[in-house]
């Protein structure tokens, strides 16, 4: 039988993954095709395809999601074959079905290992006949709230509630206590249902100091699967993980044996072809716990590709044309070792809420030998609020650990974004901790460091706004009149007739307000380009600093900072309206209004809840009160800032 032609290529996906792929499809000669909703118009992905087809729509569910329209874009388009990313439709049986009947070739595995493995409770019932250690949790079809209570007994608070067709850290919920559990519940079904489509749930025991440890396998048409060695996932917020890394520290050749072997057995037992991560957690003592298989290709595969020098898209490219695995399990490499960040749009100090907005500046870390970064987003982008909010990832190599760790930490401090926020600063604060460049891993190792992690907001010191000051004098266009070039009265370097120069600024930055005299110093400030020089006493530093329009970005101590020039008007505005009401913490749309005006409320209780990057964030009451006004309802978008509540 010959191999099929496989020569035009449809990624049904976007953002960084979908770029990444493009990457290498274009490398073996391959003509890519992006799909793209209204609002992804430019997009980065849109802009480096060979063709671009527009679903139209917003959301998700009315573009990327809609199996008929990916499927003719593919025809349209001449597409042989469809790449499905990860997350959207990576992982629906039905997606694969459909395009498999309509002649083309689905790069994942067959439609019957994603159904085998697509329900977390029927892949644990599979694991448990295979012999395969689970952790304690009910996974049966009821799903009534009784049910989930008597489950919760049996087990033991705490415990974790997952979407059983989820993942992402979406429909999942940690509850410490029977009272949490019905509210809890509820929010994950609906997540679920909004995610996935699907709103059922399991239940199971919430180990404590677990590490996640997961499998990269590979198989082929021919029977052929071997295991790419493993990844370390522990440092996860809401259960998403942000720090990945390979091989995972401290493990023993012979527990890695067991845990490859296991995943290959896991793999084959379901006729698997492509690639897949089963993903165990794995506690102190050694012993591993089966958690779920992902049918598709992870975000954090360029770890297993740094170590192993291996192109995992590549494979799977070879693999749909129907070509052998290239090596054997003895010839897996493992070589050195690779970190990889996840870089969200998104705001660490207010609970990692999801950030929407332009991003005014954004420079990536320079390429280089162990130095790479996958991104999605190109400065000038706008950052929407109907996707998930993950910009792209740096990924370090080094011959060990620490060599890794060293260069991405250089790589974290290279990047500067600015327009939105960023989990840039938290990332570099991982990084750098002593616990992490001990690997004292494991999953509760964010809320364990909480306070080095997410240090409360202080006031920016002296040298800040002296800097600041500085930076933002000298990056201002030097002359205000074009009718006297010349003449002393229109230059802003502070001149003065018979006296010292001096000039007095009054800027803002992260809510702060400072004014500064720039008048005569024993420090050099000296802005060349993008960089600020500092030096005093022989000792010399630079910090990135970058105009863009009113706004100036300085990179300073792990941060980059927005500084404007002080308006007492808008100030006063922005207090004034932060006075009243409780507003929409991001772009979103509201699912749920649970309260009415006139009614009572206590201290916490939940008003509104706002769906936003596929995510469900409740807006409660800061303090005791009554109900005095309702601006929102359920179905309607609403904006950042928007009032919500008014609470009396």
């Amino acid at each position: 039988m010959s191999a099929p032609v496989l020569d035009t290529l449809l990624v049904a996906n976007r953002g960084e993954i979908a770029c990444r792929v493009m990457r290498t499809a274009k490398a073996l000669g391959l003509t890519t095709v992006a799909v793209h909703s209204a609002t992804d118009r430019d997009a980065r992905h849109s802009r480096e395809a060979d063709i671009r087809v527009d679903l139209g729509g917003s959301k998700a569910a009315d573009s990327y999601l809609q199996i008929d329209k990916l499927i003719a874009a593919a025809q349209a388009s001449g597409a042989q074959a469809i790449h499905p990313g990860y997350g959207f439709l990576s992982e629906n049986a039905g997606f694969a079905r459909a395009i498999e009947a309509a002649g083309l070739i689905f790069l994942g595995p067959p439609a019957s290992a994603i159904d085998a493995m697509g329900s977390k409770s029927a892949a644990k019932a599979l694991m448990e006949t295979a012999g395969v250690p689970l952790v304690p949790g009910y996974h049966g079809e009821a799903q009534d709230l009784e049910t989930f209570r008597n489950a919760a007994e049996r087990i033991g608070y705490p415990v974790l509630l997952k979407a059983t067709a989820g993942g992402g850290g979406k429909g999942m919920k940690v509850v410490e206590e029977v009272s949490q559990l019905a509210e809890a519940l509820a929010s994950a079904q609906r997540e679920a249902q909004s995610s996935f489509g699907d709103s059922r749930m399991l239940v199971e025991k919430y180990l404590l100091k677990p590490r996640h440890v997961e499998i990269q396998v590979f198989a082929d048409q021919h029977g052929n699967c071997l295991y790419l060695n493993e990844r370390d996932c522990s440092i996860q917020r809401r259960h998403q993980k942000v720090v990945e890394e390979a091989p995972a520290p401290g493990l023993s050749p012979e527990l890695r044996k067991a845990m490859g072997e296991a995943a290959v057995r896991a793999a084959q037992a379901i006729g698997y072809v492509g690639a897949g991560t089963v993903e165990f957690l794995l506690d102190a003592r050694g012993e591993f716990f089966f958690m779920e298989m992902n049918t598709r290709l992870q975000v954090e595969h360029p770890v297993t590709e740094a170590i192993t020098g291996l192109d995992l898209v590549a494979w799977q490219i070879r693999v749909a044309r129907g070509e052998a695995l290239p090596i054997s399990q003895e010839q897996v490499p493992l070589r050195g070792h690779a970190i990889e960040v996840r870089l969200y749009a998104e705001d660490p100090a207010n609970d990692f809420l999801p950030a929407t907005g332009h991003l005014e500046l954004y420079r990536e870390s320079a390429a280089g030998p162990g130095r790479r970064v996958d991104s999605g987003v190109e400065e000038g982008d706008s950052v929407s609020p109907f996707y998930d909010p993950m910009l792209g990832k740096l990924i370090a190599w080094g011959e060990d650990r620490e060599q890794a760790r060293l260069r991405l930490l250089s790589m974290l401090d290279e990047f500067v974004i600015g327009g939105l926020k960023t989990n840039l600063a938290f990332l570099r604060r991982i990084i750098a901790h002593p616990a992490f460049a001990e690997a004292q891993l494991d999953t509760g190792f964010i809320p364990r460091y909480q306070e080095q992690l997410l240090p409360a907001a202080s006031e920016l010191g002296t040298d800040f706004w002296q800097a600041a000051a500085h930076a933002f004098n000298q990056s201002q266009p030097q002359r205000t009149r074009s009718d006297d070039p010349d003449s002393p009265w229109s230059a802003v370097n502070g001149w003065r007739n018979g006296l010292p120069a001096q000039i007095s600024l009054h800027l803002s930055c992260a809510g702060q307000d400072q004014a500064i005299s720039l008048g005569a110093r024993t420090t050099a400030f000296d802005l060349q380009g993008e960089h600020l020089r500092i030096e005093q006493q022989g000792l010399r530093r630079e910090h990135r600093a970058i105009r863009r329009g009113d706004t100036l970005y300085l990179h300073w101590q792990g941060d980059t900072h927005g500084i404007t020039a002080h308006d007492p008007i808008t100030a006063a505005a922005a207090s004034h309206s932060q006075q009243g009401g409780l507003t929409a913490p991001m772009n979103g749309s509201i699912v749920r209004v649970l309260v009415s005006p006139g009614q009572s409320v206590e201290a916490g209780a939940q008003l509104v809840v706002l769906e936003a990057m596929k995510m469900e964030h409740s807006i409660r009451a800061p303090q005791a009160g009554i109900i005095k006004a309702l601006y929102c309802q359920e179905g309607e978008m609403v904006s950042e800032g928007s009032a919500l509540v008014e609470l009396e």
